[in-house]
C-alpha cells in the first residue's frame, strides 16, 4: 500500500510492505574478526525485526566462526570455497575479488533465491553482478575502511598491480545504492580515498554491542594463567603485523622496570588472537610473538591463544584489569567497546576509531604508540583498584548509551526499509 500526500510542493511516499524484507548479507571469509562481528551482528538485529536473512560467503568454518552462524535461525551459505584464497602466497586481493565475484554470480544466476535488499561489505567488486538482475535490487554497501589502504606498496611492481585494483575498488563503491561507515573517521579518510566519490552520502553507523553474549555467568581462569596473577591485562586481535602485537609485549617489558618485584609477579598478560592457519601471516606472525616474549624475558608473564570461543574471551574480559588496543589507525575496533560493556578499562593508541570510543581519563587511557605511554597507564591501573572500577563503571555506563544494540538494529533497519520501499 502507497500513500501519496503533498507537502510544500512535494510528495512524501510511504511504502507498508505486506511482506517480511529479504536481505541477503555478502561477505568474502566469515571468521571471528571485527568485521565479522559486525556482519553477524547486523543479521542478527534485522532478524529481530522481522526480516528475512541470509548470510552468503566463500569460507566458513565451523570451528572457527561466531556461535551464531551455527544457528538454523541464521542461515549461512558457503560457496567457492575451492577458489583459492592466493597464488603462491601473492596475489590475495585478487583472489578476494573473484570469489566475491562468484558467490554474487551463483546467488543471482544459479540459486534461485528471491531478496530485496543486498547488504555487502569489504570487497565492493560483486556489486556490478548484482545489478544483472533482471528486477533490480538495492545495495547497502558498508565501508569498514577503503580495502586499499589495509596493504603496503613498497615496490614499483606492488604500485602497478594495485593501480586497477584502487580504481575498481573506488568504481564499483560509487555503484551501491547507499554507503555506510563505522565511524567519523573512516568517514574522513573515505573522501580522502575516494575523490571521485565526494557527491555521495555518507551515513555514520557505529557497530554495536549484542550485550546479551556479555551478560552470562563466566567461569574463572584457573589453569589458563598462573596463581597468583591478580592483574592481567588482555590483547584482542588478529595475528596480523598491521595490529602492532609487539607493542603489548614491549609496554609489558617497560613495565616491569616500574614495578617492585612483589607487585610483578601479579601481573600477567594474555595475547588472545585470531588465527587462520591458512593464512602464512598469521603462523608467521605468532612465532614472531612467541620468539620476542622470550628476548625480552616475559614467558613466564605471558599466555598466548589462538582462536578462542566466544564463552572464553567473555571470561577474559570480565577477568582483566586493562584491555591493551595496539593498532594505530584503525577505523573503529569493537574490542574497546566489548571491553567497557564488561567494566574494562581499555588502553588504546590515540587514532582512528577509538578517538570516538574510548573517553580519555574517564573509560580508559589514549596513549602514544610507544612502550613507555602504555606502560605508564598501565602502571596506574594496576596499581589503583579503585581508579579500574570508575573507570569500569563510565565505560559500561557510554557503551549502553551510544553502542547499544538497539539503537544499531534502528537505524539499520530504517537504511534497509527505504532502499526495499
Amino acid at each position: 500500500v502507497i500513500i501519496n500526500r503533498p507537502l510544500n510542493n512535494q510528495v512524501c511516499a510511504f511504502s507498508i510492505r505486506s511482506s517480511m524484507v529479504r536481505v541477503v548479507f555478502l561477505h568474502p571469509d566469515l571468521g571471528i574478526g571485527g568485521a565479522e562481528r559486525l556482519v553477524v551482528d547486523a543479521a542478527v538485529a534485522l532478524r529481530s525485526r522481522g526480516c528475512s536473512v541470509q548470510i552468503w560467503t566463500a569460507h566458513h568454518d565451523p570451528q572457527h566462526c561466531f556461535s551464531e552462524t551455527l544457528s538454523p535461525d541464521l542461515p549461512v551459505v558457503c560457496v567457492g570455497d575451492w577458489l583459492p584464497i592466493s597464488i603462491c602466497g601473492y596475489f590475495h586481493a585478487v583472489c578476494a575479488y573473484f570469489r566475491m565475484i562468484y558467490v554474487a554470480l551463483y546467488l543471482v544466476f544459479l540459486s534461485g533465491v528471491e531478496f530485496d535488499v543486498v547488504f555487502c561489505d569489504q570487497v565492493s567488486a560483486c556489486i556490478p553482478v548484482l545489478r544483472l538482475v533482471r528486477h533490480r535490487k538495492k545495495v547497502l554497501f558498508y565501508c569498514h575502511f577503503p580495502d586499499q589502504l589495509l596493504t603496503q606498496r613498497h615496490s614499483l611492481l606492488k604500485r602497478l598491480y594495485r593501480a586497477p585494483i584502487d580504481r575498481l575498488e573506488e568504481l564499483t563503491t560509487g555503484m551501491a545504492d547507499l554507503v555506510v561507515v563505522n565511524s567519523q573517521f573512516t568517514a574522513g579518510v573515505f573522501r580522502q580515498t575516494f575523490p571521485k566519490l565526494v557527491t555521495i552520502h555518507l551515513d555514520i553507523l557505529y557497530p554495536s554491542l549484542n550485550t546479551a553474549a556479555f551478560d552470562e555467568e563466566v567461569d574463572d581462569l584457573r589453569g589458563l594463567v598462573p596463581e597468583g596473577r591478580s592483574v592481567l591485562f588482555l590483547s584482542i586481535n588478529r595475528y596480523e603485523r598491521k595490529k602492532n602485537l609487539p607493542l603489548a609485549l614491549r609496554a609489558l617489558a617497560a613495565l616491569k622496570t616500574r614495578m617492585s618485584d612483589a607487585r610483578w609477579e601479579q601481573v600477567h598478560l594474555v595475547l588472545a588472537g585470531g588465527y587462520d592457519e591458512r593464512v602464512a601471516e598469521n603462523v608467521q606472525h605468532y612465532e614472531e610473538l612467541r620468539s620476542l616474549a622470550v628476548s625480552l624475558d616475559l614467558e613466564e608473564h605471558v599466555t598466548f591463544l589462538r582462536s578462542f570461543s566466544d564463552r572464553l574471551k567473555v571470561v577474559l574480559l570480565h577477568s582483566s584489569a586493562c584491555v591493551l588496543y595496539t593498532p594505530s589507525g584503525e577505523h573503529f575496533g569493537i574490542v574497546p567497546v566489548e571491553a567497557m560493556y564488561t567494566c574494562c578499562p581499555v588502553i588504546a593508541v590515540a587514532s582512528g576509531g577509538p578517538l570516538e570510543s574510548v573517553v580519555h581519563g574517564e573509560t580508559g587511557f589514549l596513549c602514544e604508540p610507544t612502550p613507555e605511554s602504555f606502560s605508564e597507564a598501565m602502571e596506574r591501573l594496576a596499581t589503583d583498584a579503585g581508579l579500574r572500577v570508575h573507570m569500569g563503571q563510565a565505560g559500561r555506563a557510554r557503551v549502553l548509551e551510544r553502542f547499544s544494540l538497539q539503537a544499531f538494529a534502528d537505524q539499520l533497519y530504517a537504511h534497509v526499509l527505504s532502499l526495499a520501499n
